[in-house]
Order: structure tokens, then C-alpha cells, then sequence
């Protein structure tokens, strides 16, 4: 069984950075692709950016381009989201999600989720 553990949100002010990590346990190599989705208070779960096992990536949230890179380290079993110039809009609590189909970034095709970390940009 396949269990993913979010950690690195917090409070930072705007401009600022932050590094979200993914942990996975029970890893296989039928979970191809991770994603990091983001949900903000009222508002739908919605995807940011996916990465499969060859460590192709793919952007879907478009407002947080060339400000969230995605990474995969295979040996550790590790996703991170590296998050710069952090904006009051990127608050929401962020979640990794793990999925068979390799290069979704569907949130319909994930079906492990992490238990969310908080990421909130205030000043």
C-alpha cells in the first residue's frame, strides 16, 4: 500500500520561498506519476504541476509558471515543490497524490492522496 506524506508548508510573506516535500512509502513501480494539487478555502482541488517516473514534468497551473519547479528523486522515494515568489493567492493547503496512468496530471486519475500541508502567503 502506497502511503504519501506532505511537509516543508508554513506562514511566509509574500515574495518569499518555500520547498514542499513528498514523502512516498510502499512505493511500486506501478505508481508512474506524482502530482502536488492545491486547494484554497471554498474553492475546488485543482492540479499544479505532475511528474512521472523519467522525471518529465507537466505544468497545469499556469499562474504559478516560472515560480514552482517539481522535482523526483526515485532513490528516496521523494516529490519536491520548490515554490518561489510566493504570492497571498498561492495560500491554500497543498497535497501529492500518486497515479498508475503515467503523464496525467488528471485529478481524477489520482487515487493516493497525502494528508495536505498548509501553505499560507500573508504579510
Amino acid at each position: 500500500q502506497v502511503q504519501l506524506v506532505e511537509s516543508g508548508g508554513g506562514l511566509v510573506q509574500p515574495g518569499e520561498s518555500l520547498t514542499l516535500s513528498c514523502e512516498a512509502s510502499g512505493w511500486t513501480q506501478y505508481r508512474s506519476t506524482i502530482g502536488w494539487f492545491r486547494q484554497a478555502p471554498g474553492m475546488e482541488r485543482v492540479g499544479i504541476f505532475c511528474i512521472d517516473k523519467t522525471g518529465t514534468s507537466t505544468l497545469i497551473a499556469d499562474s504559478v509558471k516560472d515560480r514552482f519547479t517539481i522535482s523526483r528523486d526515485n532513490l528516496r522515494n521523494r516529490v519536491s515543490l520548490q515554490m518561489n515568489s510566493l504570492k497571498p493567492e498561492d495560500t491554500a493547503i497543498y497535497y501529492c497524490a500518486a497515479a498508475d496512468l503515467r503523464g496525467t496530471c488528471r485529478t481524477r486519475d489520482f487515487d493516493v492522496w497525502g494528508q495536505g500541508t498548509q501553505v499560507t502567503v500573508s504579510s
